[in-house]
């Protein structure tokens, strides 16, 4: 299958799809599928929350309730780089913390060899132009917007020995042709949204004889409504909005317990106090309150509340009783966790699809390319690698 057959599966299927995910999940006060009402209020929150991080036993569950997803999960099926790291001395790995030097160890061995000059795009401190250079790399541009990072990557590449230099530059708004030429090759890792996007446009305008980049954070620096990069993406239906771009965010690795445990009571607090105000101003949707630091989490329910209504310019009554609506937030919790649930099985599927219009647009700007995985999900969910060569 062609990466063009592969994108035009994935958005019939996603179109054919669109009322389990293209939704909000706040908005629902119950379940809005009757065909999924059985199996979702058997689950125990516990089974949700092991669902909700195994992919493959989300698509397992849902398959009797809901067509194609067998189809839907080997759309999403990506080959995985075949690689062996290279050994680097310990200094490479200095201020770099475990989880990430291991994602950019295996970034780094899936990458092609070669010792052409590189320019590493949102570099931070070069952490990844310093593993290229030590590998080989005959000079490495890195261009990063804080000059303070700049500044202690170029120390440490000096302290090292690299051949790096860093440019300081906001790649949204700055003249950035000037870094790129035909002979080098193009590395990003983890840059969000629009600045992969201007990245790809830079590197394939110059014709950038390699590009190599792993995407992430698709709704960042962009506009609300999905602009498309592809011809085939163009002709899409879906209509993506940020909402939905960050749809294909929401497979994370397992956070800690205690976190886990704020977010519990923070969505059950937003929920309870939503519903407090819909019964003062009388509105039936749902209206998001701003993000708090998460101590006011360990307060009370009722400061909380206190907060949400000035933020909101909401009058409380004296009489609140905050009992029920607390009850009602834990009560709402449930059955959004549950469409969430719902939602996760097209997680991945969004993802691949934004991958694949980024490499259908690489395809049209005369490049060669391939996508495949780079490391294992428990390394990094954002673990899709584009591969572009001049043909």
């Amino acid at each position: 299958m062609t990466l063009a057959e592969q994108f035009l599966a994935l958005d019939s299927l996603l179109m054919r799809h669109r009322q389990y995910w293209q939704c909000t999940a706040f908005d629902f006060d119950t379940i809005p599928w009757p065909e999924l009402q059985g199996i979702l209020s058997e689950l125990t929150d516990d089974q949700v929350s092991v669902l909700d991080n195994d992919q493959n036993q989300l698509y397992q569950l849902f398959s009797q309730h809901i067509s194609q997803l067998d189809e839907l999960a080997k759309l999403c099926e990506l080959p995985s780089s075949a690689h062996s790291q290279a050994d680097y001395p310990f200094w490479i790995s200095n201020g770099i913390k475990g989880r990430k030097f291991a994602q950019l160890q295996d970034f780094v061995s899936a990458l092609p060899n070669t010792k052409q000059p590189v320019l590493e795009w949102c570099a931070g401190k070069g952490h990844l132009g310093r593993m290229l250079a030590f590998n080989g790399a005959s000079n490495v541009h890195s261009i990063e917007l804080q000059q303070s990072l700049c500044e202690q990557g170029q120390k440490s590449a000096q302290q090292q020995g690299l051949a790096m230099h860093f440019s300081q530059a906001d790649v949204l708004k700055d003249d950035v042709t000037q870094f790129f030429n035909t002979d080098m090759h193009a590395v990003a890792l983890h840059a969000c949204g629009g600045l992969h996007q201007a990245f790809m446009r830079q590197a394939s305008l110059a014709k950038v004889q390699q590009i190599s980049f792993s995407p992430c954070c698709y709704h960042l620096f962009t506009a609300n409504e999905y602009r498309a990069m592809s011809e085939d993406a163009n002709k899409s239906e879906l209509n993506l909005t940020h909402r939905d771009l960050k749809l294909a965010l929401q497979e994370t690795v397992t956070a800690p317990s205690r976190l886990e445990k704020v977010r519990k009571t923070e969505l059950e607090w937003r929920l309870g106090f939503d519903a407090l105000r819909k019964s003062i101003t009388g509105e039936q949707y749902y209206v998001s309150v701003p993000s708090v630091n998460k101590a006011i989490f360990s307060d009370s329910f009722k400061s909380f509340c206190a907060w949400a209504a000035d933020e909101k310019a909401i009058k409380l009554p004296q009489d609140i009783d905050y009992i029920k609506y607390l009850e009602v937030g834990v009560a709402r919790k449930k059955i959004t966790d549950r469409v969430e649930l719902v939602r996760h099985v097209f997680r991945r599927a969004i993802e691949v699809w934004l991958v694949l219009d980024r490499a259908l647009y690489l395809q049209q700007q005369g490049y060669q390319v391939s996508v495949k995985t780079f490391c294992e999900k428990q390394l990094t969910p954002r673990n899709i690698l584009i591969l572009a060569n001049v043909h």
